[in-house]
């Protein structure tokens, strides 16, 4: 990430701005630009830390549909958020730029696969509905599964969900393409970045009474449109901070879920060509306790009351590294790295890829890196979007979970057209605050 020392400074007195954006990672990012893009509003990005620094930068970077129900809430919102990327990749196409080196962007493919007559048969409805959908979705056999996929290991009970058009990208390189486009707006008066500068407070207007502007630590920051809280998972619990010394009273229930990611780095005997991810992970994303079975599903034991889960994904980053995961577990807001957990994820991994099991972890001791990053759960598992009750002016963009990259761009879309006042794209209702905690 370039440093703020970059833009021109921004000064400790107080100053307005039409949007004040608090948190710096993807989601907010992408809200930021689309105010950019989408109106002559300016825009103040407000973060505790730096771009990357929570969920976003600890992902594995997929734009998938295979993992998707259709018909369910959120299914419009990642479908148009897809979209979107993919526009964004094909405008950079088109402008003579490279996708996969400004955003780390390869259409790959994502293979969802099943290893159980069970999770085959869930495997082919789910086919059969994303086709009926629009989207190209095949289920391949065994035989055709390992043509697909050399590495992976296959019998007569395996199948996959082939879709095609879902892609990948790097978080960290997609987030600073955003950082910096926004950054154009910058010498407009029209964008500025306040990092490293905590939110303390909420300050009323005298006049309306309106939450209208933000106390940091260092700023006093007003707002003339809207305030957008995408802080991920420390919304919540921002939110009861902020509020504390008013009358309102207002429980978010994101709370983080922590998740570990293996990177190994140089491996160039093993070769993917797709990204991958076990049938049960779908299950694992939605549900916080664990389940009795563990042959199929590689939910593990409680881990001292965590519900812990750890499934198998599988990637291959720009740069060949290859990226194992993933677990998922609530541990608070620690991201210390657990071994234990990473050796999980190693052994899960090696009961799909045989080749991983002829060397022990400790042979990578060199040349791996583990991501720890803490998920923003919310426990009926639809993001949060929209205007705070109560507070006209405030509005919340939290609660993606793993899926925050996936539907950064349609979430900024959806957030701006409602403070702008245009159609919606998607029907925002299941994702509103009002009525839901």
């Amino acid at each position: 990430m370039a440093s703020d020392s970059e833009l021109a400074p921004a000064s400790h007195s107080d100053q307005t701005f039409d949007v004040l954006v608090i948190g710096a990672g993807i989601i907010g990012l992408s809200i930021a630009r689309q105010f950019l893009i989408g109106s002559d509003l300016s825009v103040a990005v407000i973060d505790k830390a730096v771009p990357c620094s929570g969920a976003t930068g600890a992902g594995q970077g997929y734009i998938w549909m295979a993992s998707k129900t259709v018909g369910s809430e959120g299914w419009e919102l990642a479908l148009r958020s897809q979209k979107l990327w993919e526009e964004l990749a094909e405008s950079l196409k088109d402008q003579g730029l490279d996708p996969l080196q400004l955003l780390g962007w390869k259409k790959t493919g994502s293979l969802l696969v099943g290893r159980t007559p069970e999770e085959s048969d869930k495997l082919k409805r789910m086919v059969k509905q994303q086709c009926e959908a629009g989207l190209r979705a095949e289920y391949l056999s065994a035989s055709d599964l390992h043509v697909k996929e050399p590495e992976l290991m296959v019998d007569k009970d395996t199948g996959a969900a082939f879709l095609p058009d879902d892609s990948q990208l790097n978080a960290r390189r997609a987030a600073e393409f955003l950082e910096k486009g926004n950054r154009h707006y910058s010498s407009k008066g029209r964008y500025a970045e306040f990092y490293n500068d905590p939110v303390i407070s909420l300050l009323r207007s005298g006049g309306s009474g309106e939450f209208k502007a933000i106390k940091t630590s260092r700023n006093i920051l007003h707002s003339k449109k809207a305030i957008v809280v995408a802080a991920g998972c420390w919304s919540g619990s921002l939110m009861s901070d902020l509020l504390r010394e008013s009358e309102i009273v207002l429980d978010i229930p994101v709370k983080p879920r922590k998740g570990h990611l293996l990177v190994l780095e140089n491996f160039n005997s093993f070769q993917l060509n797709h990204g991958l991810m076990e049938a049960g992970y779908i299950d694992h994303h939605h549900t916080a306790v664990p389940l009795p079975s563990l042959s199929t599903s590689g939910l593990l034991d409680d881990h001292d009351g965590q519900a812990l889960s750890v499934s198998m994904t599988a990637t291959m980053d720009t740069m060949g590294n290859i990226v194992l995961g993933s677990s998922r577990q609530f541990a608070g807001f620690c991201t210390e790295v657990e071994e234990s957990i990473v050796n999980r994820i190693w052994e899960r991994a090696g009961e799909f890829f045989p080749k991983l099991r002829e060397k022990p972890l400790s042979d990578f001791s060199t040349s791996r890196e583990v991501r720890v990053g803490l998920r923003p759960y919310v426990p009926d598992g639809k993001p949060v979007i929209g205007p705070v009750p109560g507070l006209a002016n405030v509005f919340l963009a939290t609660g993606h979970e793993g899926e925050g990259l996936t539907m950064a761009l349609g979430t900024a879309e959806m957030l701006a057209d409602m403070v702008l006042g245009n159609p919606q794209k998607v029907d925002s209702a299941p994702f509103a605050v009002h009525g839901r905690f």
